[in-house]
């Protein structure tokens, strides 16, 4: 016979549900807290692991510029693309130096988001937030947009399925990083180090042909396709030109995105970890500014011309012009466009790692939904990536996957962060004053000023061809992150007892009321009855609001016939609106201020699609309402419907069987069969609730052996198993801490600690105590002393305790 179906790998026997179990099979099985780690990169690993975002955008810049200029001003655009480079090499030279004070002074994640909150408050770097969570999305398309484009490239027939690739791309990643995929292993290095490799080569082979009179530019007559060239007659101090000057050096400006991902992942080195860090940012820097300057420099001698549909992209015809036409030369083209794909894809994942992180430090300061802390299936923000992948490739629709068109709305977010880093180093320096502060506060605020004049550029120069969509998101978005703290602040005040205020003293009721509301006579019904009598109440009384009076007298009758010792109440609702009948009846109990009321509430629990549809969900809506009523409390008790159902099916599946004389071996079901005619029997509500007590049984092993969860080690060397303290003695035990409690006694407390092993479980009582540092739920601990047996299970009373590390269970 066949194993049973989804159950649980430590050996429970409840049936995962289907979204759990197919998580697992596309994800692969759960990891455990334990093996949320932190790798330590060295230098040149993290130069190709943090730095592709930033090294890559070099692939699209000078093209950006080329853009703008190429249909105002003609072949002109050729010549003024050199000082436009100049510029942006020199405000990327100003962000590089104010990110080497970042790295050096806020070693922790988070980057310009954790300067902009320490310096100017968390409500202003909620503009830093917003900037950088934009700038991750549009990242996302951005870079995949263009490492499709460089794909295309090199084979032009994919060209029309661009979008296509790029959200499949997309998806690929977005199931990658749900695994738990790593950007710490070296693999994630090879692009970066490809790239600049095979581009500094096109660059140096440019020069020499140059030098040597062999690399002539392009003819703009043989092109079709390009962007049309525009007349050079315009003066060049003439409005419409400043214009273009503006709008061509905005473009380019998206030629330094990336630049701060060092510093957003400062704890990931080695130590020292801000000098490391330094170093690998300038090392970024040159590498970027010298990929820039040469990219720029062989635009300026090849005429390399944009393409209207994006590819081939300048960078494919300067290395097509470079390296010329023979094997080798088309050898080393394919190269790099291969290197060109693989890092802008790279680049591109590097916000699947970034974005998340981000979500989770904002939502851990009160300012996002705390849904975003969530980590996942495999230790990840699995949240916060479903969310990147929505959004990004809903950008990427919306735009057509193309590079330029997405650009309007990448700089303004980047800026913006690095606007926010300037300044609040600026801020940081000149509020400590230590030692060369004037020289690091001249650098942070020039770099700072330098950004936000970039921004404003952006603003105006961008605003209709997409800027203000980004502006409009900065207006909502702020002010609701703000909102949204504001909620959390209220409701920390309401939830939270003052520091230093004694809590008030627990009420005292002389009479305690307890309602059960009973909508019909079955198992579920009688389930909530017996929780009620468990509460030892003053008094309990079964309600049914009428609204049917055929159906109330059905019930009367069923109810009388069973006599559950409990008297049912009929109240009237002749408007049937239940929710006020219910609230009407426990404010008129509550009157007298002795008196509380518990009203319980059978809830029939339904599969989760078709309950939605077949069922209105009322014991909800009355348990929200009555929990808003002074001295009165709503407990919805949950009966488990779809596993009855299975019940009852098997038995009838067996008794058909049994008639036909089908069934080879007799189907088990979960008791001895016994006959169930129908919920009114009397003896069939009995043998159901009688099962329901029953112990599940442990799943085992072939050998008999429980199961031992996934991350669990058995009892180390020198210990005692918990599972074999059966008798008082003195024994030495170990475990992962599974429970811990205050509980009052008398005028002290008693802190109660439960450890497990794969045995059983032990409680520990530590009299006196209501904290042990270091003691908390998921830690391992060796305790030695006297167990006595309470309950059939084995307790300590103030032992000698030892927190076990990773090291030694090793």
């Amino acid at each position: 016979m066949p194993k049973s179906t989804g159950l649980l790998e430590r050996g429970g026997s409840q049936p995962e549900g289907l979204w759990y179990t197919a998580k697992t099979r596309l994800l692969g099985p759960p990891l455990v807290n334990e093996q949320l780690s932190e790798q330590r990169l060295s230098k040149p690993l993290a130069l190709g692991v943090l730095s592709p975002d930033g090294i890559s955008s070099s692939a699209y810049g000078t093209e950006e510029i080329l853009i703008a200029l190429v249909p105002m001003v003609g072949l002109a655009a050729f010549t003024l693309i050199l000082p436009l480079t100049l510029v942006i090499l020199f405000v990327m030279t100003l962000v590089v130096l104010s990110y080497r004070e970042v790295v050096m002074v806020y070693i922790r994640p988070g980057g310009s988001y954790v300067v902009a909150r320490e310096n100017f408050g968390p409500r202003i770097a909620q503009v830093c937030a917003v900037a950088l969570l934009i700038d991750y999305v549009v990242t996302v398309a951005v870079q995949i947009a263009a490492g499709t484009a460089a794909v295309a490239s090199a084979f032009p027939a994919v060209g029309p399925y661009k979008l296509e690739i790029c959200v499949g791309v997309v998806l690929l990643m977005c199931y990658g990083n749900l695994r738990g995929l790593k950007e710490a292993g070296r693999s994630f290095a090879i692009p970066t180090y490809l790239f600049a490799g095979s581009v500094i080569l096109m660059i140096v082979v440019g020069l020499i042909r140059e030098a040597l009179g062999q690399l002539h530019p392009y003819d703009p007559a043989t092109m079709h396709g390009t962007y049309m060239l525009g007349s050079s007659t315009s003066g060049i101090i003439s409005v419409v030109m400043i214009f273009t000057l503006l709008r061509a050096f905005a473009n380019g400006g998206a030629s330094l995105t990336g630049i701060e991902a060092v510093s957003d992942a400062v704890g990931a080195f080695r130590p020292p970890e801000g000098i490391n860090a330094r170093r690998v940012l300038v090392a970024e820097g040159i590498i970027l500014g010298t990929l820039v300057a040469g990219i720029g420099w062989l635009a300026h001698i090849t005429h390399a011309t944009p393409y209207t549909a994006g590819y081939p992209t300048v960078l494919a015809q300067e290395a097509q012009k470079v390296f010329g036409s023979a094997f080798i030369g088309q050898s080393l083209f394919y190269l790099v466009q291969v290197a060109t794909m693989l890092i802008l894809y790279t680049g591109g994942n590097t916000s699947f790692n970034g974005f998340p992180f981000l979500t989770s430090y904002v939502a851990g300061d009160s300012f996002l939904p705390r849904w975003l802390l969530k980590r996942g299936h495999r230790l990840v923000f699995s949240n916060a990536i479903i969310l990147l992948t929505i959004t990004s490739v809903a950008l990427l629709i919306i735009k057509d996957a193309d590079v330029n068109n997405l650009v309007p709305l990448y700089a303004i977010g980047v800026f913006t962060a690095f606007t926010m880093a300037g300044f609040g180093m600026a801020k940081y320096h000149h509020t400590r004053r230590e030692q060369g502060w004037r020289y690091k506060f001249a650098i942070n605020f020039s770099a700072g000023a330098l950004s936000l004049v970039v921004v404003l550029i952006f603003a105006v120069v961008k605003f209709t061809e997409g800027a203000w969509v980004v502006l409009v998101l900065f207006a909502i978005l702020v002010p609701a992150l703000i909102r949204l703290n504001t909620e959390y602040r209220a409701e920390a005040e309401v939830l939270e007892t003052v520091t230093g205020e004694q809590p008030p003293p627990p009420p005292h009721y002389s009479r305690r009321v307890v309602f059960v509301f009973v909508d019909s006579f079955d198992l579920a019904t009688l389930a909530a009855l017996r929780y009620a009598r468990s509460l030892r109440p003053t008094s309990t009384r079964a309600v049914h609001f009428v609204i049917d009076s055929l159906r109330a007298e059905r019930l009367r009758e069923k109810w009388t016939r069973a006599d559950r010792g409990v008297a049912l109440d009929f109240i009237d609702c002749p408007d049937r609106r239940l929710i006020k009948a219910a609230s009407d009846l426990v404010e008129r109990e509550v009157q007298d201020p002795g008196t509380h009321v518990t009203v319980i509430l059978p809830r029939r629990s339904y599969s989760p699609l078709l309950g939605r549809l077949l069922h209105d969900r009322t014991a909800d809506k009355i348990a929200a309402v009555v929990s808003r009523i002074p001295r009165s409390a709503a407990t919805i008790v949950p009966y488990d419907v779809p596993s009855r159902v299975a019940v009852l099916q098997s038995r009838q599946a067996a008794v058909k069987a049994a008639k036909a004389g089908k069934a080879a071996t007799p189907v088990k079901a979960p008791r001895p069969a016994e006959s169930v005619k129908s919920l009114d029997g009397q003896a069939a509500i009995a043998a159901e609730l009688s099962r329901q007590a029953d112990v599940v049984s442990q799943h085992a092993l072939p050998d008999g052996k429980p199961r031992r969860q996934q991350g669990q080690r058995g009892p180390s060397k020198g210990t005692t198993p918990i599972g074999s303290v059966t008798t008082p003695r003195k024994v030495t035990v170990e475990g992962k801490v599974r429970v811990i409690e205050i509980r009052p006694v008398e005028h002290n407390s008693v802190l109660a600690v439960e450890i497990h092993d794969p045995t059983g479980n032990l409680t520990a009582m530590f009299y006196g105590r209501s904290n042990i540092p270091g003691l908390i739920c998921g830690s391992r601990v060796r305790l030695q002393g006297s167990a006595g047996i309470r309950d059939g299970q084995p307790v300590m009373i103030n032992p000698a305790y030892e927190l076990v590390s990773a090291v030694e269970e090793e």
